[in-house]
């Protein structure tokens, strides 16, 4: 089944998966399988004031709604492109005297968009909100203890005037909403900021070793026509060659996890048993479990011992960072890197962990030449690990090179931010906001290690004259957040 501009893939049934998507024609990475924009989507409750509820970029001065005061826009273009989506809302939340909850919202939206359209087929959507599995049935006692507040609110905040919807239908829109709600990140791709329904989207199965990405992309603000200059869509990109017939397929959770661990987050979170090749064959795990091996090879309660520590640390460091405590952070760090080091190999995963962390908070403090050293372990680390062309890899590359770039290692820093670039091209796209900062950066870093190799002597002092006239660029406050996730999830 095919439509609107979904030529290139269709829906498949399977046994035991239910339903996929397959290519109709051949792929290669970094090819746009296809873009999708929101069925319905909303800003998170926490950040309504910062980011604008067109476009979900992150913005200094936002223009607020008249009517409601809850609503924000980048300008006009934006607000005119929302008005068919905030009209209901508009009204319903200055009835109703103040905004329910996310949930809430993108269910009444959702409900509004029915009301407007049907829930048949939309235009270009390959499945309706209908056919969306919703997976009440599988819920545990504290998500249908949430599922029922979210139905209350829902029927407190929607107008007596519009279409009346039956309690089944209601429930089925909140389970859709909590099994295959889309993280939203602002225009670096580094902040979660919103959730949306993306019908096509929903429809690509797991594998935790995905042909395919995921990008969320904000639209063109250059762009002078609404039509471009709002087009907040995701767009599912090519990793690998793909084939016609073949299974597209995603990674819902982070590589970066034993396959027991993935298998476990997949079951809890998305009620299904991961079956792909990865976890079936334990595959990598032998690489994210290593210990030190040859003549001092310790002991099996040594490296029992190391890995408690190394949990109960990663618990510390986050309770210090919530805190805002970076120096502890790095004291907890360099004192779990010296107990790992004689015990874990380099790549255990409760090793890059702790490098990851500890280049992230001392680039931020600026010791940079320190935080050089750690991103270098980390990077070689996750490069054994991850698949080649995996965005997470692609980024921490990117943060390894600029850390390289602030330490004055101007030959390391270009080589880690071209091969970061190269791997952002395929997962991101040129006209990423984050691809487009790193190709400034691999020109800049071209230029200076030129003037490097023709003369070490005149690099230092003039890059010493630039550090004194102009504050180094201050890395940004590090985050107690993993990288926003694929699927929206409350934990």
């Amino acid at each position: 089944m095919t439509k609107g501009g979904m030529e290139s893939v269709e829906v498949f049934t399977t046994e035991g998966k239910g339903r996929g998507l397959k290519a109709q024609k051949e792929f290669l990475p970094g090819d746009v399988i296809f873009a999708e924009p929101a069925y319905a989507a909303v800003v998170f409750d926490s950040l309504t004031h910062v980011i604008c509820h067109t476009c979900f970029k992150r913005q200094e001065r936002l223009q607020g709604c008249g009517q409601c005061k809850f609503a924000y826009y980048c300008d006009r273009t934006c607000q005119r492109a929302a008005w068919l989506n905030h009209k209901n809302e508009c009204s319903a939340i200055k009835r109703h005297g103040k905004a329910p909850s996310e949930n809430v919202r993108l269910a009444a939206r959702i409900l509004w968009k029915i009301e407007r359209e049907g829930s048949g087929l939309s235009e270009g959507c390959l499945v309706s909100i209908d056919e969306l599995q919703n997976h009440v049935d599988s819920f545990g006692e504290e998500e249908k203890k949430d599922l029922r507040t979210d139905v209350e609110s829902f029927l407190e905040f929607w107008p007596p005037h519009c279409q009346q919807f039956g309690m089944q239908f209601i429930s089925h829109i909140f389970g859709v909403i909590s099994c295959n709600g889309f993280t939203l990140s602002d225009q670096r791709g580094l902040q979660a900021v919103g959730v949306g329904i993306f019908p096509n989207l929903c429809q690509a199965n797991h594998d935790c070793w995905p042909n395919c990405t995921v990008v969320f992309n904000n639209g063109n603000h250059e762009a002078v026509r609404s039509m471009f200059h709002t087009q907040m869509r995701i767009e599912l990109r090519a990793l690998s060659k793909i084939s016609p017939g073949d299974e597209l397929t995603v990674s819902y959770v982070d590589f970066l996890n034993l396959s027991e661990e993935r298998r476990k987050q997949l079951k809890k979170q998305y009620y299904f048993d991961c079956a792909c090749e990865h976890c079936k064959k334990q595959l990598k795990d032998d690489l994210m479990l290593v210990v030190k091996g040859g003549e001092s090879k310790p002991s099996a309660d040594m490296v029992k011992e190391v890995i408690q520590f190394s949990k109960d640390t990663l618990e510390k460091i986050n309770k210090a960072r919530m805190e805002g405590l970076y120096h502890e952070v790095v004291k907890l760090c360099r004192d779990c890197l010296k107990k790992q080091e004689p015990v874990l190999g380099d790549t255990n995963i409760y090793l890059l962990r702790i490098l990851s962390i500890a280049s992230e908070v001392l680039s931020y403090l600026q010791m940079f030449e320190e935080a050089a050293d750690y991103a270098k372990r980390m990077v070689d680390g996750y490069l054994k690990i991850y698949h080649p062309n995996n965005a997470q890899l692609g980024m921490a590359v990117m943060r390894a090179g600029v850390t390289h770039w602030h330490a004055g290692l101007i030959e390391a820093g270009h080589g880690l931010i071209c091969k970061a670039y190269a791997i952002l091209l395929i997962t991101h796209g040129p006209s990423h906001p984050i691809t487009k900062d790193l190709e400034a950066m691999r020109v800049q870093t071209e230029m200076e290690l030129r003037l490097f190799q023709q003369n070490e002597f005149m690099y230092y002092k003039m890059r010493e004259a630039a550090l004194k006239n102009q504050k180094i660029q201050v890395m940004p406050e590090p985050s107690n957040e993993n990288a926003p996730s694929l699927f929206h999830k409350k934990e």
